[in-house]
């Protein structure tokens, strides 16, 4: 009886346990639970597996389990190949794709465990089904993005897209990087990012400090160079992003590099076209500024000159006042060259440029190379026999060598040698030295002296740029001889090293036929007196000084003088004196210039002959016919001006 009480209460006991084993099963829903006969018949159903495939208890108990498979599936074998490896292997577990009720598939998490008797019989199977299609659909899209994020940055070509480890090691490498910097990526991938930069760079330490300011900053961004798989170098943009996990862990880097060699060199381009011409916009001015001054000087030096001239032609020559006078003519001679050098430099002064012996002019100017350098400075020559005739003015030549030779002085304060030398050279079409292709005579001065800095080497030709001393000099005379040479159709080259000396060599064009010298006075010679008819002339000029010199020296040669301070007052003359020879006029004149009065001339009397006289040599709309002297100008040079249009 007790026994029999025992089995009940037991058999009760065990009809609740699974009764609540029932109940939880059935209270899941995210899970499909479900039990299947050794055949893979469906033999219990809970709410999960109702829930997410479809189908009621009533609809699917009794059913095999393989409707739940895709069509593809049964047809391989799936559902049973399942079983067999459960009832085998003691557990099956996969994830593939199912179908529900309504035919809609989804993405399913399969567990399918043996139930085994007491006898070691297999009673049936356990399965437990997961959907997981909202993790496949967000793994999915991330492996889409990750896919499209991994072609994009393989796509990229102008940037150097790769990943460091936190070591500096590079773990990937895309298309731009093989581009820009040379390495495929089987040859890079694993090496030290460093190897990109100079051997200077490395041996600062710099590769480690731009991974220690990303590691510390979190971003590093910097422009330098870096050395391509070629060994060639070039001007790179660098960015380094830290990359870390959620929890802050530095797991590498991110470095973006792009090759910005022509942005810079454009930019530099830029600014160096930018600062010439500011440099151009300043040298206008300071021309302007100095063929204005040198203009007026001219003038004042015109009525100096001009005086002191006729003043020492009328003293007795034994006059104790001579030396005084001659004194103050030298004065103004060095006020006239200095007059010179500012036109050069403004492009006012006239250049006559015609076949030069450079071996005869250096030659001529040896002693006063001598006189003004000094007796501690020794001067050679070295020209060959034949040399060509260059092509320049004489007089700018001579004052370029004579300013040359001053230079290489002040550079040898305790004496040393100077050696002026000449050579002739055909210049090809792919000469480096910038000059067109021709033939040359180069005339070279050399010095033993202290030589120049690099710095001061790029300066040295700039207009009042002097290393002499407030002053000590003008800063012009190196500008003078570039003038020179550029308005000769050549090129100032100056070669100089710190404590090594200077070589300055002027190259200018051969002369391409050689015509004779016209024989004109030249300044020191006896005075030849005027043989010539005497004229009727009109001086014009609005500065008194200098028309009461012309008409001075125009007296002083006998001619008879009429003078006006603007051109309608000369007019005025012209009508009312119709025998008037010539008319002598400044070019630069307020209300009517030169020129404007040689037309106006011209039109009242055809035959009127103009002598203009200017401190500039660009004369625009210069009528045919008119004559040009330049000022300062000598007696001796007027006479030989008016003679000159007489014969004409």
């Amino acid at each position: 009886m007790a026994a029999q009480q025992a089995d009940v209460l037991g058999q009760e006991a065990f009809q609740h346990e699974e009764s609540r084993y029932r109940l939880l099963v059935d209270a899941i829903t995210d899970y499909a639970v479900y039990m299947l006969s050794p055949a893979g018949i469906v033999t219990s159903w809970n709410k999960g597996a109702e829930r997410f495939k479809g189908y009621e208890a009533a609809e699917i108990l009794g059913e095999h389990f393989s409707r739940f498979y895709t069509d593809e599936d049964r047809a391989a074998g799936v559902p049973q190949r399942a079983l067999a490896t459960a009832a085998n292997e003691g557990r099956f577990e996969a994830e593939g794709w199912r179908v529900r009720k309504d035919g809609a598939r989804f993405w399913a998490n399969v567990i399918i465990d043996p139930i085994i008797g007491p006898h070691g019989e297999l009673i049936g199977f356990a399965k437990v089904t997961r959907d997981l299609t909202e993790r496949r659909r967000a793994e999915e899209e991330l492996r889409r993005s990750e896919e499209q994020f991994r072609l994009l940055v393989q796509g990229v070509t102008d940037y150097a897209i790769f990943m460091l480890n936190p070591d500096g090691i590079v773990a990937n490498w895309n298309a731009g990087a093989q581009r820009i910097k040379g390495y495929a990526a089987r040859e890079i991938v694993g090496q030290h990012f460093s190897r990109f930069y100079t051997e200077e760079d490395r041996a600062k330490g710099e590769p480690q400090r731009s991974l220690a300011i990303a590691a510390t900053e979190g971003r590093f961004e910097r422009e330098g160079v870096r050395v391509r798989k070629d060994g060639t170098t070039f001007i790179a943009h660098v960015i380094i992003d830290a990359i870390r996990d959620e929890a802050g862990e530095l797991l590498g880097f991110a470095k973006v590099t792009r090759d910005v060699t022509e942005k810079v060199e454009t930019q530099r381009s830029l600014e160096v076209a930018r600062e010439a011409l500011v440099q151009s916009q300043k040298l206008e001015a300071i021309g302007q500024l100095t063929g204005g001054i040198a203009h007026d000087f001219n003038n004042l030096l015109m009525a100096i000159l001009g005086s002191l001239e006729l003043t020492r032609r009328r003293l007795p020559q034994d006059s104790s006042v001579l030396p005084l006078i001659e004194n103050a003519e030298h004065a103004a001679q060095r006020g006239a060259a200095l007059t010179q050098r500012m036109l050069m430099f403004a492009r006012g002064q006239e250049m006559e440029r015609q076949p030069t012996d450079l071996l005869e002019l250096v030659h001529g100017m040896t002693d006063l190379l001598r006189r003004s350098i000094g007796p501690r400075i020794t001067v050679r020559t070295e020209f060959p026999l034949a040399l060509p005739k260059a092509d320049t003015d004489p007089n700018h030549l001579e004052s370029a060598l004579l300013n040359l030779a001053l230079n290489a002085r002040d550079a040898m304060p305790d004496g040393g040698t100077i050696r002026i030398s000449g050579h002739s050279q055909r210049v090809r079409e792919d000469d480096r030295r910038n000059l067109a292709a021709g033939d040359y005579v180069c005339v070279t001065v050399t010095d033993t002296g202290t030589g120049m800095d690099e710095k001061t080497l790029a300066r040295a030709v700039e207009p009042f740029f002097s290393t002499k001393g407030p002053g000590k000099g003008t800063g012009l005379g190196l500008s003078m001889v570039h003038g020179l040479a550029e308005q000769s159709g050549g090129r100032l080259m100056l070669k100089s090293k710190f404590g090594e000396g200077t070589s300055a060599e002027i190259w200018l064009r051969t002369a391409r036929h050689e015509v004779e010298l016209d024989g004109a006075q030249v300044d020191g010679q006896p005075w030849v007196p005027n043989s010539q008819p005497k004229m009727n002339v009109i001086a014009v000029d609005d500065d008194m000084l200098v028309l009461m010199n012309t008409v001075a020296m125009l007296e002083e040669l006998g001619h008879n003088v009429f003078s006006a301070m603007s051109g309608p007052q000369a007019l005025d003359i012209l009508r009312r004196e119709r025998s008037i020879d010539v008319i002598v006029t400044d070019q630069a004149m307020p209300r009517m210039t030169g020129t404007e009065l040689a037309r106006a001339a011209r039109a009242e009397k055809d035959d009127i002959r103009i002598l203009m006289t200017t401190g500039y040599a660009d004369i625009a709309g210069m009528e045919k016919g008119v004559a040009l002297i330049n000022k300062p100008f000598s007696l001796r040079e007027l006479q030989k001006a008016v003679n000159d249009l007489h014969v004409g």
